[in-house]
């Protein structure tokens, strides 16, 4: 069985693993550019550098939204801080269109959290671009979100979909299904639930969330 420290060592690990790709270009960049004297190649270490710490700030804003427990589990988040980092991080990928469909102004934090992983989960997914839609809703009580990911090939490994349903073995748990347990989790906590569906050139990631008691909107 997976305890809350085996969960929190493996959020760390997923996090570290995200996080050494650019901070280890970060890191050669400036040792490159320690020892290059031609002008056009300093300005492209520069670039490089540029793009690094960029990426690295874009992660981290997801981290901190995504993983973050700051602000506790009533608190309403601006979708529009959403919608920044998760277009940030496809703005990375030029083969991605992404379309937003979400006409509140804010969303329970714990909401906020299952659209971004799902967001992430559906990104990943398209390694060879496509389309990825998001949408939330409240109705009935509920918060609705999905994520829609649509392209030329979808690598999903369903372990992740699993975790997601719940059905994963705690005791399968790794950091690669760590942050879908984790949302299963919240969800499950809030009395709703997660599902996804999976098809040869799309994935379907979906959410229900009751709306926590004495939510103001």
């Amino acid at each position: 069985m997976t305890s809350q420290t085996d969960l929190a060592a493996m959020m760390c690990s997923r996090l570290c693993h995200d996080m050494l790709s650019p901070v280890g270009a970060l890191s050669n960049g400036l040792e490159l550019l320690a020892d290059e004297r031609d002008p056009e190649m300093r300005a492209r270490c520069v670039e490089l550098l540029e793009q690094s710490a960029r990426i690295s700030t874009q992660k981290l804003k997801f981290f901190r939204l995504a993983f973050g427990a700051a602000g506790g589990f009533g608190e309403a988040v601006p979708v529009e801080e959403a919608q920044d980092v998760i277009s940030a991080l496809a703005g990375e990928n030029k083969r991605v269109e992404l379309n937003w469909a979400i006409a509140e102004a804010s969303l329970p934090k714990p909401a906020i959290k299952v659209l971004l992983n799902l967001a992430q989960i559906a990104l990943d997914a398209l390694v060879r671009g496509g389309t990825l839609d998001i949408g939330a809703e409240r109705r009935d009580g509920n918060v609705e979100i999905v994520a829609r990911a649509v392209g030329p090939r979808i690598a999903f490994d369903e372990t992740i979909g699993a975790a997601l349903q719940g059905d994963l073995d705690p005791a399968d748990i790794t950091s690669r299904t760590a942050a879908a347990h984790m949302i299963a989790l919240l969800a499950e906590e809030m009395g709703g639930g997660l599902q996804y569906a999976l098809s040869e050139d799309a994935l379907v990631l979906g959410g229900v969330l009751p709306e926590p008691e004495g939510m103001i909107w």
